[in-house]
């Protein structure tokens, strides 16, 4: 136990100078496209019985955890990049895991809503355009005005349109 708390100072360290928690943001260059990100969990409220009763102070009553919110992005960025930058500006939690494997990432957890939590086909699945795509979000380049909307499914997408889509979160 003493070698964790020596330990500590270095981790938290560590994970300050790989997450970059100066707190100061940089300022949008010339160049920049804007989208939109919302992040919504609205399926639920439809769902109750089966959310773990710890995580339902976490759910909004209209289900909406990010309201509409415009963001800038460059050339090359990805849905991914977006939404981690958005939620980093809001300070709202967001949780994944890279899999190089698949050249992209998986999203575990937003505002601490896990996939899971919700049931076994529970997770999150995402929308560009009214549109779930059929590969990771890290792959999806965006273009100039995307809408991009993260749904949080009870029911392996079924739930919100987005039923036999796979490889759609990460």
């Amino acid at each position: 136990m003493r070698r964790f708390w020596k330990l500590l100072p270095v981790l938290m360290l560590t994970v300050c100078l790989l997450t970059g928690c100066s707190g100061e943001e940089t300022p949008p260059t010339e160049g920049g496209m804007t989208c939109t990100v919302t992040v919504r969990c609205d399926t639920v409220l439809d769902n109750k019985d089966l959310l773990e009763p710890e995580k339902w102070e976490l759910i909004p009553e209209d289900g909406v955890l990010l309201a509409e919110t415009e963001a800038v992005f460059y050339e090359g960025e990805s849905a991914f990049n977006v939404l981690q930058r958005v939620l980093k500006e809001q300070k709202k939690h967001l949780e994944f895991v890279d899999t190089p494997m698949y050249n992209s990432v998986y999203i575990e957890g937003i505002c601490n809503l896990y996939a899971f939590d919700c049931g076994g086909l529970s997770g999150w699945m995402y929308q560009v355009n009214g549109e779930y795509p059929t590969y990771g979000c890290s792959r999806h380049v965006l273009q100039e005005g995307d809408a991009i909307v993260w749904r949080y499914t009870c029911d392996l997408g079924a739930d919100i349109g987005g039923e036999g889509i796979e490889g759609n979160n990460g």
